[in-house]
């Protein structure tokens, strides 16, 4: 069994990357990804008919995700049901995330989704970083389309 670090240090991975959409930290949401890291939105956002492409690269996906919400949307993000497994200097996590996302002019046209997280992670130095994320959505409220484009 790994030892309690590692499994609050993966799971902080998870953490930083929803704060650091919340609070639109650039620092904060790059320190939660590998520099090869790969995020999978697609099979969430296929369940309201959008098509996005594979986001590769961590400054890739930072660059992606916090143009398409800074000034634009606000987001919370709660993570649940965490799961971990370590294999030496590499992890798989499982969990829950609850995300709302509003726009900021207009706080009635909004999304909250619920959403399955598949994460493989890997060690630097004392902290996990993220090197897969696949996000799977189990339900969604509100308007994605309007979020997302």
């Amino acid at each position: 069994m790994p030892d309690l670090h590692d499994r609050v240090e993966i799971v902080d991975a998870l953490y930083r990357f929803g704060l650091g959409q919340d609070l639109k930290d650039r620092e904060l949401f790059a320190s939660s990804f590998a520099a090869d890291a790969e995020l999978d939105f697609r099979p969430a956002a296929a369940r309201w008919g959008a098509r996005p492409a594979l986001m590769t690269g961590r400054e890739a996906i930072v660059d992606t995700i916090l143009a398409l919400f800074s000034g634009r949307v606000e987001t919370t993000h709660q993570v649940t049901n965490p799961r971990v497994a370590v294999d030496g200097d590499t992890a798989h996590l499982t969990a829950l995330v609850e995300a709302q996302h509003l726009l900021s002019a207009d706080h009635g046209t909004h999304a909250l989704l619920k959403n399955r997280y598949a994460v493989d992670l890997v060690r630097d130095g004392d902290r996990w970083v993220m090197r897969r994320v696949v996000i799977k959505n189990a339900w969604y409220t509100g308007d994605p389309l309007a979020i997302f484009g």
